[in-house]
């Protein structure tokens, strides 16, 4: 008898990656095969991100390319546009199973149940009661894992629906992550992405602090790198600076949400903090990392933003010269204060400033990649093949291209780092 095959679709963050792989998983575990996205399958599985009206679309187009391609395979749809609007999902042909992110755990069982095609199900929550959290880590099918260390947030920023889709702020132990953490070293990966929701905010449900959590990560054996996928400005503490710089393990390498240069429009945003102290935690890690890779995450597009609103932004930016940004026109989403503010921003308008901002962020990132040609880095190759060439990263996040080696996959190696290619990757020559 064939084995049921099932496949995964994951849209958005790293943290929809870690479930997915734990849910497949189950899958596994339970006697499925696991095949690609584009393979035929009996049960396709999507785990759906709602952080724009984009993110929205595309999950529903999926489903109806899923559909059509394979009419007899079940769909079931999870994560946070699931979550928010279950029954609008429902609707769409195809669909079988809706479930929200408090029976994200459930799925498994969930969708074995079910013995064919038929209506709709449909198991979501009101957002009071999103207080399970799902554990979950990638592995399996690369050389960096997420680490899922934190769920849900408390900000309730004006323009956000996650904390809608997500709930309130909760984590599971230490202990128990730094065990996730020993399991992914025991699977052969060498580096760790710790993410969440609200990463920064770690410890609401145990009373334990996010820099607990770092120490005890740090001394995990078998782990060589970690990296934070994302923290808030006014969560990143000297505490945490002072730790990152001085561990060997944690990689100088920070993702830190501006969405604004204009303290006016920080305002309206409801963000929680100013320029000026963004600023001051940029410079806090440069005194410790001169060389950190300092990515940047940007709104453009804002209710009430004027030009020179957007004008503080670019120069804010500029001045900053951080290694990437990461640029979003505004997505108004439904429930959120954002929809009632005066002010709307042309998408023509927005889209200009969208182009401006990516022309910043090319310039910004080549230079900062140029600085390390002629030098030396330990780079953790991945097995991406393309050209005859393998790619890895080095601490920094400077993408290094090198011929390729199948013993040199997943390790760590000692790179002389060359010329820069006009996708801002630099040749590598490993030292032996």
């Amino acid at each position: 008898m064939q084995q049921r095959r099932v496949n995964f679709h994951t849209l958005g963050c790293k943290l929809n990656f870690s479930e997915s792989s734990a849910l497949a998983r189950e899958f596994e575990q339970g006697g499925f095969v696991r095949v690609a996205p584009d393979a035929e399958a009996d049960i396709c599985v999507i785990n759906s991100c709602s952080v724009t009206e984009h993110a929205d679309k595309k999950c529903r187009n999926l489903i109806r390319k899923l559909h059509r391609r394979n009419p007899r395979a079940i769909i079931a749809v999870t994560g946070c546009y699931a979550q928010l609007k279950p029954r609008e999902i429902a609707a769409i042909e195809g669909v079988d199973l809706v479930l929200g992110n408090n029976f994200k755990g459930d799925l498994y069982r969930r969708v074995t149940e079910l013995s064919g095609k038929g209506p709709s199900r449909v198991y979501s929550c009101e957002t009071e009661e999103l207080t399970r959290f799902f554990a979950a880590f990638s592995g399996g099918d690369r050389t960096r894992a997420f680490l899922k260390v934190q769920d849900g947030c408390d900000y309730c920023c004006a323009y956000c629906t996650i904390h809608y889709a997500r709930g309130a702020s909760r984590n599971m132990p230490v202990a128990d992550l730094a065990e996730e953490a020993r399991q992914i070293a025991a699977a052969g990966q060498k580096e760790i992405v710790i993410t969440g929701v609200n990463t920064g905010d770690f410890g609401r449900t145990t009373g334990e602090r996010f820099i607990d959590l770092l120490r005890a990560l740090d001394a995990v054996e078998g782990i060589e790198r970690y990296r934070i996928s994302s923290i808030e400005p006014n969560l990143l503490t000297d505490e945490i600076i002072d730790f990152c710089a001085a561990s060997p393990k944690f990689q100088h390498h920070f993702h830190i949400p501006l969405q604004s240069g204009s303290d006016r429009i920080l305002g309206l945003m409801r963000r929680r903090y100013t320029q000026a102290r963004f600023a001051e935690r940029i410079a806090a890690v440069r005194r410790r990392m001169p060389d950190a890779f300092i990515g940047i995450d940007v709104i453009v597009g804002f209710p009430g933003e004027t030009e020179e609103d957007f004008r503080q932004t670019y120069d804010f930016l500029a001045a900053l010269q951080p290694a990437y940004l990461h640029i979003f026109p505004f997505s108004e989403r439904p429930g959120t204060p954002a929809v009632a503010l005066p002010g709307k921003v042309p998408a023509r308008i927005a889209a200009q400033r969208v182009e401006r901002l990516e022309e910043l962020c090319r310039r910004l990132h080549g230079a900062f990649c140029a600085r390390a040609c002629g030098t030396t880095d330990s780079v953790l190759f991945e097995s991406t093949l393309r050209g005859g060439m393998m790619f890895g990263f080095t601490g920094s996040y400077r993408r290094v291209k090198a011929p390729y080696d199948p013993a040199r996959i997943n390790t760590i190696c000692r790179v002389r780092l060359g010329e820069m290619d006009e996708m801002h990757d630099l040749k590598g020559e490993i030292e032996n």
